[in-house]
């Protein structure tokens, strides 16, 4: 087992809680993240979210930054295909999330990203999303490039 395996496992065992920062689209996935609030749905608070103003503002060098700064996931939710409020802005983000998956999977962290669409009155779903998301994460552990202590001075991903 690997240094970065033991480390994971360790965290495994140790209660870990991971840290996931979310990237949502103004008009549909914020709103769907709002809708479940409102609605009082359960679902982890193990994730930041950041309101962009479309999917496709979120640049690849954002994932690699989050990641790399001590994120343990990150999650991008926008608008349905076809019903992007900028009309062809998620269809741009897929293809620019399938390539850096690609480039990902040479890091091992092609896993601790996802790609997913969420509208503005599925709160529901949004709430599955995180719920799994936060699962999927806990499974794999901590992310062997996550800093211990990393916070917001540390240039890591606030606690």
């Amino acid at each position: 087992m690997s240094g970065g395996e033991a480390e994971a496992a360790e965290g495994k065992r140790d209660g870990f809680e991971p840290r996931i920062v979310g990237f949502l689209c103004n008009w549909c996935s914020y709103a769907g993240a709002d809708l479940a609030g409102v609605s009082r749905l359960q679902y982890p608070p193990n994730i930041r979210i950041i309101r962009v103003m479309c999917s496709s503002r979120v640049d690849p060098a954002h994932v690699i930054r989050a990641l790399l700064d001590g994120a343990d996931g990150v999650l991008i939710a926008g608008c349905h295909p076809g019903d992007c409020h900028y009309i062809e802005g998620n269809y741009r983000e897929r293809r620019r999330i399938a390539a850096l998956k690609k480039q990902l999977e040479a890091f091992g962290l092609a896993d601790r990203m996802r790609l997913t669409w969420v509208s503005a009155s599925e709160g529901q779903r949004f709430a599955k999303v995180v719920t799994d998301m936060v699962e999927h994460i806990r499974s794999l552990g901590p992310s062997p490039y996550s800093k211990k202590g990393a916070g917001p001075r540390a240039g890591g991903v606030p606690e």
